[in-house]
């Protein structure tokens, strides 16, 4: 029997390890994936506070998982398959075992949205991504498409000059969510083109990625660019399939918390980006964590 399993090790699940470690509560954290998260498709991190010049993603986590460590807490590799309440505590059923916890923390993060749109899913590796930092050297001296308007969409871009000839920055609107210093920047970069109040309507290509046909929604026109790869940077879905039958969720799946951070089950809580809120941004998910962590241990010392 733990203290408390902790679901995910994004900067959430990962400030979260670090609050449980200093509260010395017998912890254990599962990451199906690789720890750090989302977030590691991003190169860097230019709002973090601390680092005006901005902080590689890589070193940032890494500093954070070598903090969890140096606290005797281990990241274990496992894909959790349940939860399962039982009585006042929960089943934790994983590839390898059934783990019992009087707490739990869900902190498994989201993954890209897709445009769904007619060649998508079709060239997905053949030119279509979502990972900038993962695919963009593939595309030297290549015509690249964007879409998106928020941080990452624009951080991306701006990333993808440096090995692009051209960026085209595709977006619905004609004004950006993204911060005003992205849009500045992103602004002045000559090799980004945009093309604003459009949506793609359809990815095309034989054997990868030739061009993009794009509507603009205000005037219905059809526009045909060449491009060879197209980059899609439109939102998140959360991963919470786990959870969704024992936990409420809002209709889009993210998870419904208060302020802080208590699901509607006693003695299980949700931070990151798996939860329905305002910002999700490192600065935010390491907050969440804190809260989630806090709030486990207060439920402990209260049962």
């Amino acid at each position: 029997m733990h203290d408390l399993i902790i679901i995910g090790a994004g900067p959430a699940g990962l400030a979260a390890a670090l609050y449980a470690g200093r509260f010395k509560l017998d912890t254990r954290i599962f990451e199906k994936f690789s720890c750090g998260g989302q977030i590691l498709l991003s190169p860097s991190i230019e709002n973090y506070p601390g680092f005006p010049e901005g902080v590689s993603t890589f070193d940032l986590i890494d500093k954070f998982k070598k903090q969890v460590e140096d606290l005797g807490l281990k990241i274990e590799s496992e894909n959790v398959l349940e939860i399962i309440p039982d009585g006042q505590t929960y089943k934790v059923k994983t590839e390898s075992g059934i783990f019992q916890a009087k707490t739990i923390i869900i902190a498994t993060g989201a993954f890209s949205k897709k445009l769904q749109v007619k060649g998508e899913d079709r060239l997905v590796g053949k030119g279509v991504s979502y990972c900038g930092t993962c695919d963009g050297p593939l595309f030297k001296n290549k015509d690249i498409l964007v879409v998106g308007g928020g941080d990452r969409a624009l951080e991306d871009a701006m990333f993808l000059t440096s090995y692009a000839n051209i960026v085209y920055l595709v977006h619905r609107r004609s004004e950006f969510r993204a911060s005003r210093i992205l849009v500045d920047k992103v602004k002045a970069n000559p090799k980004i083109k945009f093309v604003l109040d459009s949506v793609v309507e359809e990815i095309a290509g034989e054997q990868k990625v030739e061009r993009v046909r794009v509507k603009n929604i205000k005037t219905g026109e059809d526009l045909d660019i060449s491009c060879q790869g197209v980059f899609i940077f439109v939102g998140i879905v959360p991963n919470t399939d786990l959870i969704k039958n024992i936990i409420k969720t809002n209709e889009f799946g993210f998870i419904i918390i208060n302020s802080k951070m208590h699901t509607s089950l006693e003695g299980i809580f949700a931070c990151g980006d798996c939860v329905e809120k305002g910002l999700y941004q490192v600065v935010s998910a390491c907050g969440d964590g804190a809260t989630a962590a806090d709030s486990a241990h207060k439920y402990l010392l209260k049962s």
